[in-house]
């Protein structure tokens, strides 16, 4: 009998001891991470020798530029174009926690990679980013959305930290600057991904009917294709004018600075998967 008692208690015990430890776990099991604090890498690598992310032409990412979107409550824009963006505010970093994890667009989060999130850049974006107590400066590639902090302007990947030498005091004012792929390709050799065409993006309207007037302007000064193409992943529809496939950077240079001298703004140059 005594035995059959404790036999019970030891089960009772057992079960209130895994109800106990779900009901205080409960926040940590809500994400996908395995960690509850951020932490540097158990086994360094020689980062100085890591090199800047290089810029080049790439389509947006079919995930994480759904505009506005929402975390914990606050809802957030996600901009048009990086083009002419500049800020400056305080950077953070984030490392093994997140490391092997997905970030935002898809791709997998690599504390030893020079990306970095930001909560509104479109995906992906290259920034040159200097910090401004010791002017060092790098170039990463955004591919992920946060930091969902107020006082922070991004979060860096643990390698861009170290290069610009705030990882032990955690944040740093810094300057972004958004790098047009274009202007990068003036002066460097730029690569696009295998298998892709050039495109321009004139304008994006939520009217047909100003797309379509858009397009009958931007036929009669340019040799290039134009389309409408609709994105229905915004809210409400947008009326995309696009202008391609180009030959080349090149030629995709030359189109865009004579649409904007003739007052049509600054084609955004993307790619898309060639058909």
């Amino acid at each position: 009998m005594t035995a059959t008692i404790s036999c019970k208690m030891s089960v009772l015990c057992a079960v209130v001891l895994l109800l106990c430890i779900g009901c205080a776990d409960t926040s940590y099991q809500s994400t996908r991470y395995h960690k509850q604090q951020d932490a540097p890498p158990f086994d360094y690598q020689d980062i100085e020798k890591i090199p800047d992310a290089e810029p080049r032409i790439e389509p947006l990412s079919k995930m994480g530029n759904k505009s506005p979107y929402t975390v914990v409550g606050q809802n957030y824009e996600v901009l048009s174009t990086s083009l002419g963006y500049t800020k400056q505010g305080v950077a953070s970093w984030y490392g093994s926690k997140f490391h092997g994890h997905l970030t935002s667009n898809g791709e997998i989060y690599n504390m030893f990679d020079m990306s970095a999130a930001h909560r509104n850049l479109p995906l992906p974006t290259y920034l040159r980013v200097t910090n401004l107590s010791n002017n060092r400066k790098v170039i990463v590639r955004v591919n992920d959305r946060g930091p969902f902090h107020s006082d922070r302007v991004i979060d860096l990947s643990y390698a861009a930290a170290i290069k610009l030498g705030f990882v032990d005091q955690g944040t740093a004012q810094v300057k972004l600057e958004a790098i047009d792929p274009l202007v990068w390709y003036k002066t460097r050799s730029l690569s696009v991904e295998p298998g892709t065409e050039i495109y321009l993006q004139v304008g994006a309207f939520s009217r047909q009917e100003s797309a379509t007037k858009l397009k009958r302007r931007l036929q009669g000064i340019t040799d290039g294709m134009v389309a409408i193409y609709l994105d229905k992943s915004q809210t409400p529809n947008l009326h995309k004018v696009q202008i391609g496939p180009l030959r080349d950077m090149t030629a995709a240079q030359a189109i865009r600075e004579k649409i904007s001298t003739l007052g049509f703004g600054i084609p955004i140059i993307f790619s898309l998967p060639r058909s």
